[in-house]
C-alpha cells in the first residue's frame, strides 16, 4: 500500500510539475496552454530543444515554415511551437490538390507550414513542386522560414529506414530555425534552388559544430554503434570505431610526451589504417596534424617543415623503405627535425596503456578547444613555395557538414580513397567526413597505380568515390567492365574534368562524374555539384554557409575574380618568412585568385587562376582556356599551357603536350572547327613524354615553366 501511495505521489507530483511548467512557458508568448503542454510534453519526453526561431517571430503577413520532414514527431514538434492556425500541408502528390490553398492562405495573410521530402537530393518532381510554392510565395510577398529537425532522423519514429539511420531510443532533437527570407525575382527553376537552399542553411544551423576532431568521431561511433566495422585498409586490415578509439587513445598517450599541446607535429605516411589513428591520436593529444606531402622532393619537405615549426615527425619505417625516402629522411635531419617511427611507439606500448585504452577510449589524452588549430595543411606548391594552412576542428566540421546538405551520404555508403592524406581533398572527403558520418572507408596507398586500383575497386565495392580528373582518366582506361559498377557517384576536383573522362564512366561503368571546386584554404570544398544540382562545365554551385564577393579583372568582361567566406575558411598562414607564427585570415574575406563566371542559378564556372593568365598585347587570355581547346582537339593526350615574357607583346604562351606530332598547323585548324578564337592558340608547342605532376596529382606548373625556359634556352643557342 505504502508504494502504490508512493507511485501516486510520484505521478501527482509530476503531473503538477508538466501543468506548472506549461503555464510558464505559455506565459509572455503566443502560445495556447493546449499548445504549451504539448511543447513542454515534447521537451520532457524526446529532450526537444527549440532555437532559431527569434528571428521570425515578429514576422507579419504571409509566412511559410519549410521543414524537411524525416519522421512521425515532425508535425507534433512543430504544432506544438508554431503559432496557432497555421496550416500543416505536405508537398507530395498532385500540386494542384493543395496549391489552390497555399495561394488562399496566402492571399489571406496567413501562415503555411509545409513539409517537403526528407532527402537532400531532391527528386526532379519534388524539385517541380518547390519551384511552384517558391511562385506562390514570390506573389504574395511571402516570408519563408526554414527549419530543420535534428535527430529525429534516427528516433523509432524515422521515416529513413534501418540500413540508412540507425534508431536510437533517447535521440538528441533539436528543432532549428534559419534566417527567414523572401524569393527573389527569378526563373522558376531558381527559386526551387531558392527554397531547397533555405533547407540547407537549416541543416547546416543544426549540425553541432561546436566539437573537435576527435569528439566528433567519438559521437559518431556512439550514433553509428561502436561495433560498427568503419575502415579497412589494402594490407587487410580491418576496424570497428571502438578498436579504432581504443589505437588512437593508446596512441595518443605517447604522442602527448613529442610536444607541447598546440605545437603541430608532422606525419608522413601513407592512406592506412595507421595513418588514420595517428591523425587522430593527435587531436586527441591536442596537438595538430601537419600532413607533409612526401612526394614533393626532400627540399620542399624540408621548407614545409621549417614553415610550420614542425621538430618531430611521425613515420615508418617499412614506409621509408617501401617509398625509398632516404633521402628525404636524411634532408629532414640534417634540418634538426627528429623522426619518430610507428614501428618503436608500437614496441613501446605495454599492457597498462592497453587497458587505460580500453577504459577511457571516449575521452581525449588532453584536452584541446574546437577553434584550435587541428591540422596543419600545406598548399600544392604549383605556383610557388608552399605555405602552411592551419585549419581549426570547426573549419573542417563545418565543411563536412555543408557538404552533407548537398550530398546524401549514409551508413549504407562506402567510400574508397586514393587521394592521399596530405591532399586537401583526401583529407577531409577521404577520412573526415565518412567516419563523422557513419560512412564505411576503404583506403588504397597510392593514386598511381592505375592497374591496380580498378580491381580493388572490384573487391571493395564502393558507392562513392573521389578524385581528380587525372587519376580517374587513368583509372577508366586501365578498367575491366565491372570493376566502377557498385559505384553511384564520383567527385571529383582539384583540376578541370575532361569530357573524355565523364564519357568514358558514363559509358562503361553508368557513373556521373560530380565535379566540385575547393582549396586548401576552405577545407577544402567550396562548391560542388550532386546528382539533382549540376551543370556541365561548372563546379557547382556555392556551399551552403558560405558568401561569395566578385571583383572585376581589368582587361575582363566576362569574368571576375572570387572572394569567400564562411566556417569553413581557414584560421590563417604558416609563411616561410615567418617560421611557426600563425599569420591570421586579415579580415572577413580570402581571396581565392580565381576567375569565375556565375549564371542566374549560382552555379560556378571556373575561368581560370588570375594567375593562370597572360596578358598579351592589353588582352586576357586564359592558359586554362588553351588547355581546354588542346583537350577537344587532341583528347587523348595530355596538355599543360604556360606564359612566359615576351619583350615585344608582354608574354607569350606556351602548351606543353604528350601529343606527338603536335603540329601547330594541326590546333590552328581544330580551333576554327570549333570555332575557338585564334587568342587561345599557343605561340609555341612543346613536346613531352609526360606532363609533370605533383603528389596531388595536380599539374607541377612551376616545373613547366623551367621546361619552357630551358627550350626557348636551347632554341636560341
Amino acid at each position: 500500500m505504502n508504494l502504490v501511495n508512493a507511485v501516486i505521489a510520484v505521478m501527482g507530483g509530476a503531473l503538477v510539475t508538466w501543468l506548472v511548467t506549461a503555464w510558464r512557458e505559455k506565459s509572455g508568448s503566443a502560445l495556447t496552454y493546449g499548445q504549451a503542454l504539448s511543447l513542454t510534453l515534447m521537451k520532457f519526453a524526446v529532450g526537444a530543444r527549440y532555437r532559431g526561431f527569434r528571428e521570425s517571430a515578429e514576422l507579419v503577413g504571409p509566412v511559410i515554415y519549410l521543414a524537411a520532414e524525416q519522421s512521425r514527431l515532425d508535425r507534433r514538434l512543430l504544432k506544438a511551437f508554431l503559432p496557432v492556425g497555421v496550416f500543416h500541408i505536405r508537398l507530395e502528390g498532385d500540386t494542384s490538390l493543395y496549391l489552390p490553398l497555399v495561394r488562399s492562405v496566402l492571399a489571406g495573410q496567413g501562415r503555411l507550414c509545409l513539409y517537403a521530402p526528407k532527402e537532400v537530393e531532391l527528386s526532379d518532381d519534388a524539385m517541380a513542386r518547390l519551384a511552384e510554392i517558391g511562385e506562390a510565395a514570390r506573389q504574395a510577398t511571402a516570408r519563408i522560414v526554414p527549419i530543420h529537425i535534428s535527430g529525429v532522423r534516427h528516433s523509432i519514429m524515422s521515416f529513413w529506414t534501418r540500413e540508412k539511420a540507425p534508431r536510437k531510443v533517447w535521440p538528441q532533437i533539436s528543432v532549428v530555425a534559419a534566417p527567414p527570407f523572401a524569393c527573389s525575382d527569378a526563373p522558376a527553376a531558381a527559386l526551387a534552388d531558392q527554397l531547397a537552399d533555405g533547407l540547407a542553411a537549416a541543416k547546416l544551423r543544426a549540425a553541432d559544430l561546436d566539437r573537435t576532431l576527435f569528439q566528433a568521431i567519438v559521437e559518431a561511433a556512439k550514433l553509428y554503434g561502436p561495433a560498427r566495422e568503419i575502415l579497412e585498409d589494402s594490407l587487410g586490415g580491418r576496424l570497428t570505431y571502438r578498436q579504432a578509439l581504443i589505437g588512437v587513445r593508446v596512441l595518443s598517450r605517447r604522442f602527448a610526451d613529442l610536444a607541447p599541446r598546440g605545437k603541430p607535429i608532422g606525419v608522413m605516411l601513407p592512406n592506412s589504417n595507421g595513418a588514420v589513428l595517428t591523425v587522430l591520436a593527435l587531436a586527441s593529444a591536442g596537438a595538430p596534424a601537419a600532413m607533409l606531402n612526401y612526394t614533393a622532393g626532400p627540399a620542399s619537405v624540408a621548407s614545409a617543415a621549417s614553415t610550420a615549426a614542425v621538430s618531430v615527425v611521425l613515420t615508418s619505417r617499412a614506409f621509408i623503405e617501401r617509398a625509398e625516402l632516404e633521402k628525404l629522411v636524411e634532408r629532414l635531419a640534417e634540418n634538426g627535425v627528429r623522426l619518430v617511427y610507428l614501428e618503436d611507439v608500437q614496441k613501446a606500448i605495454g599492457w597498462w596503456d592497453k587497458v587505460l585504452g580500453v577504459a577511457l577510449w571516449r575521452w581525449p589524452a588532453r584536452r584541446s578547444e574546437p577553434m584550435d588549430a587541428a591540422i596543419v595543411l600545406f598548399t600544392s606548391g604549383s605556383e610557388g613555395a608552399p605555405k602552411g594552412v592551419a585549419l581549426s576542428s570547426i573549419n573542417l566540421l563545418s565543411n563536412a557538414a555543408q557538404a552533407d546538405c548537398r550530398i546524401d551520404i549514409s551508413q549504407e555508403d562506402t567510400l574508397f580513397n586514393v587521394l592521399p592524406l596530405f591532399h586537401s581533398f583526401g583529407l577531409l572527403g577521404g577520412m573526415l567526413l565518412p567516419l563523422a558520418y557513419g560512412v564505411r572507408l576503404a583506403l588504397y596507398p597510392s593514386p598511381l597505380h592505375y592497374k591496380i586500383i580498378p580491381g580493388v575497386a572490384r573487391k571493395v565495392r564502393p558507392t562513392i568515390m573521389f578524385g581528380t580528373d587525372t587519376f580517374l582518366a587513368g583509372y577508366g582506361r586501365a578498367a575491366r567492365e565491372g570493376d566502377f559498377e557498385s559505384l553511384r557517384m564520383i567527385v571529383a576536383g582539384a583540376e578541370p574534368v575532361r569530357p573524355e573522362t565523364r564519357r568514358i564512366f558514363l559509358d562503361r561503368f553508368g557513373v556521373c562524374i560530380l565535379e566540385g571546386y575547393g582549396m586548401t584554404e576552405a577545407s577544402p570544398v567550396v562548391a560542388v555539384n550532386s546528382t539533382r544540382f549540376s551543370k556541365d562545365g561548372s563546379v557547382g554551385r556555392l556551399l551552403p554557409g558560405m558568401e561569395m564577393a566578385l571583383e572585376p579583372v581589368e582587361g575582363m568582361e566576362d569574368g571576375k575574380r572570387l572572394l569567400i567566406a564562411g566556417p569553413n575558411v581557414m584560421m590563417g598562414y604558416y609563411l616561410p618568412d615567418a617560421p611557426g607564427v600563425l599569420s591570421p585570415l586579415s579580415g572577413k574575406w580570402h581571396d581565392t585568385g580565381d576567375i569565375v563566371e556565375i549564371d542566374a542559378r549560382g552555379f560556378i564556372t571556373i575561368r581560370g587562376r588570375a594567375r593562370r593568365f597572360a596578358k598579351i598585347a592589353g588582352e586576357m587570355v586564359s592558359l586554362g582556356a588553351i588547355e581546354a581547346l588542346a583537350n577537344q582537339v587532341w583528347p587523348e593526350a595530355d596538355h599543360a599551357a604556360v606564359a612566359m615574357a615576351d619583350a615585344r607583346r608582354g608574354e607569350r604562351t606556351v602548351l606543353v603536350t604528350t601529343r606527338r606530332p603536335a603540329s601547330k598547323s594541326a590546333l590552328i585548324s581544330g580551333a576554327k572547327s570549333l570555332g575557338a578564337s585564334e587568342l587561345l592558340i599557343p605561340d609555341s608547342i612543346i613536346e613531352t613524354d609526360a606532363i609533370p605532376r605533383l603528389g596531388s596529382g595536380k599539374t607541377d606548373y612551376p616545373g613547366l615553366n623551367h621546361m619552357a625556359v630551358a627550350a626557348r634556352s636551347n632554341a636560341s643557342v
